[in-house]
């Protein structure tokens, strides 16, 4: 893992509701002391492991594990093995899972649920592309919705008013208010009257597809649009709601299998 003193870091505040700062990094023997925040932590390791105190209780982390820290609780955290340790964390505000289950996240820090930890890896491959956004931001409602039921919280009854494919007809509109701009699955929820998830899980049940694949789908469909009447690619880019050209492209190839570049080559000239 390099020099004794080797330190890795990224650290990050993405345009997500909810989301105080995502942190990517690697610590050769770096131990904090005892501190507190006033968000929820919630962590993987992917090498190594990690030893921290919670509240004078000694626990660990592994790279099995998904681990959630309470708000305002003291904790400190060291090396668990010789070289040191990576881990990728995200700091949520605490009333995206509430602070009601502060006790019992104490009690349980790690979450026992097996199908977490690949699910949060999605969330921070796409938290590292701006353009993900909105996908980071649906699947980290999910996850959230699952934490709170794995920490005892009960089911929401609030959801139940309204049709699943009305919710989702509301959802299209506005995401389609919003399609080039920074659509938010949380903010549309609140105009709906319903939770983020129920938003998007009505969405994908009447469209076959979640909701920022939707977007970007929209997105690449207007982008044709411009690359075909010679709209310079960087332009295009910008108009529709990527961040830049490289971002495009990404996206570009995964649906159409070519490039915007040889794509817009292949038109008739005129």
């Amino acid at each position: 893992m390099g020099s004794p003193d080797a330190v890795s870091l990224r650290a990050w505040h993405p345009p997500i509701e909810g989301v105080r700062e995502v942190l990517h990094a690697r610590f050769a023997d770096h131990a904090y002391p005892p501190h507190v925040h006033d968000t929820w932590t919630l962590f993987v390791v992917d090498e190594g492991a990690v030893r921290y105190d919670l509240d004078g209780t000694e626990r660990g982390a592994l790279p099995s594990m998904v681990s959630i820290l309470p708000p305002h609780v003291a904790h400190d955290g060291k090396p668990g093995t010789t070289g040191g340790y990576a881990k990728r964390v995200i700091y949520l505000e605490s009333w995206v899972v509430g602070e009601h289950l502060v006790g019992p996240a104490v009690d349980a820090p790690v979450l026992p649920d097996a199908s977490l930890r690949a699910r949060l890896d999605a969330v921070h491959a796409a938290l590292v592309h701006p353009d993900d956004t909105l996908e980071a931001e649906t699947r980290l409602h999910a996850i959230s919705e699952r934490i709170r039921r794995l920490l005892g919280d009960r089911p929401s009854t609030q959801d139940g008013a309204t049709g699943a494919d009305e919710l989702a007809e509301q959802l299209r509109t506005l995401l389609d208010a919003d399609l080039f701009g920074t659509p938010s699955i949380a903010a549309a929820a609140r105009t709906m009257g319903v939770g983020p998830t129920t938003a998007a899980r009505a969405f994908r049940r009447a469209f076959g597809l979640p909701p920022h694949a939707y977007v970007v789908g929209r997105r690449l469909e207007a982008a044709r649009e411009r690359i075909l009447d010679g709209v310079p690619l960087a332009d295009v880019a910008a108009e529709v709601g990527f961040v830049d050209q490289a971002h495009l492209s990404r996206r570009f190839k995964a649906l159409v299998g070519t490039t915007p570049g040889r794509f817009g080559r292949a038109a008739p000239r005129r």
